[in-house]
């Protein structure tokens, strides 16, 4: 089993992942669609045990990782791209999942990025979150940032990554990326963040925030002077900041809402939808954090909706609605409204077609039936 023939066809078919299982034919991720490569065979246990060999490279220390843990995260280099690997196991045969690492990173406005959250990492401190589900960008997004503030300040930038994956170079700032995981260049994104700040950096980014520990390790560091710039795995602004809340114990959270208040800058949470021209399309929705929000983190109870109105509300001071968004991309022919009504709960339609209509006469082109 040759797995470079097999990341030839990622390549040329502008896939962005490929699925490896015994006992199916090789399936690539074509804009959120798995499609079998046909002129394959099926894979049997000893193909995957093949590619296993090619991508661990005789690697002792990632082999030791694999048999202890039964998975292993690690990167593979092929013709000047980089492939991030999930190797697991399943039904006692390796599995993998490569995911392609493009060289040039998209511009802001090739994402999709709303401005503001370009504009935010000019803050001097604070926190600042990149969420989504699975597969919507944040990694990218978040690279984008790096690279933005690469190229117009005068900031050391530490990254914290499992795995690494855009290799930055050094241009207006300094930057060190680090490894997470055994045989990397930290244990744990914990570890890291606390050795961050002996480290004289201006600005922290964390590839993933996954516990209490390192969201504390993030939060010490955003007081202390720094830009903490994260990803977390929620689907919506208003459930990052319920699930930080739940990090922590109930006599601990009326501190922890006080802190998160105040240094909480900007969450943008993001996915990607099939776009009617066939390719994704980035629907943002962001919460600037002020007064307003500030005030509602605060509360004793957390109110998901009632943070969801306050950013649908708050569109003077940045903040993007997810209907304000879907609306957009609607009105703007990018996305079909069936896929707009998709995301959004049925209690919200109504608000959907409001603002459409609003939308619509704002171009000139009259009130329509929705």
């Amino acid at each position: 089993m040759n797995l470079n023939n097999l990341l030839d066809y990622v390549i040329d078919r502008d896939a962005s992942d490929i699925h490896l299982v015994a006992g199916n034919k090789p399936l690539l991720r074509i804009i959120r669609q798995l499609v079998p490569i046909e002129e394959e065979e099926i894979l049997t246990s000893e193909d995957m045990n093949d590619i296993y060999d090619q991508l661990v490279r005789g690697n002792v220390s990632l082999d030791e990782i694999y048999e202890k843990t039964k998975k292993l995260d690690t990167s593979y280099q092929y013709r000047d791209l980089r492939f991030r690997v999930n190797i697991s196991l399943a039904d006692n045969t390796p599995i993998c999942t490569m995911r392609i690492i493009r060289n040039k990173l998209p511009t802001f406005e090739e994402l999709g990025v709303p401005d503001i959250v370009r504009r935010i990492t000019y803050q001097p401190q604070g926190l600042v979150l990149v969420t989504g589900k699975t597969n919507s960008g944040k990694s990218t997004t978040l690279n984008a940032l790096v690279n933005h503030i690469n190229e117009t300040q005068n900031k050391k930038i530490l990254t914290l990554e499992n795995p690494i994956e855009y290799k930055h170079k050094s241009k207006k700032s300094l930057i060190v990326q680090k490894e997470i995981g055994v045989g990397g260049d930290t244990l744990s994104f914990s570890d890291g963040v606390k050795n961050s700040l002996r480290e004289d950096c201006d600005i922290l980014v964390v590839g993933e925030i996954r516990d209490k520990e390192t969201m504390e390790a993030a939060i010490e560091t955003a007081e202390s002077g720094h830009l903490v710039i994260a990803t977390l795995h929620t689907k919506t602004c208003a459930e990052a900041i319920d699930r930080i809340i739940n990090f922590y114990e109930v006599r601990d959270q009326a501190s922890i809402k006080y802190l998160l208040s105040s240094l909480l800058k900007l969450v943008t949470a993001q996915r990607l939808l099939e776009g009617t021209n066939g390719k994704p399309v980035l629907i943002p929705e962001v919460m600037v954090v002020d007064n307003t929000i500030a005030g509602i983190i605060r509360k004793d109870k957390i109110s998901v909706s009632e943070i969801e109105d306050a950013i649908q509300t708050s569109a003077d001071r940045g903040s993007i609605g997810l209907i304000n968004s879907l609306a957009k991309n609607f009105v703007d022919g990018k996305i079909s409204l069936e896929l707009a009504k998709s995301q959004i709960e049925e209690k919200n339609l109504n608000v959907l077609n409001r603002t459409i209509m609003q939308m619509k006469i704002a171009k000139g082109g009259g009130q329509g039936i929705i």
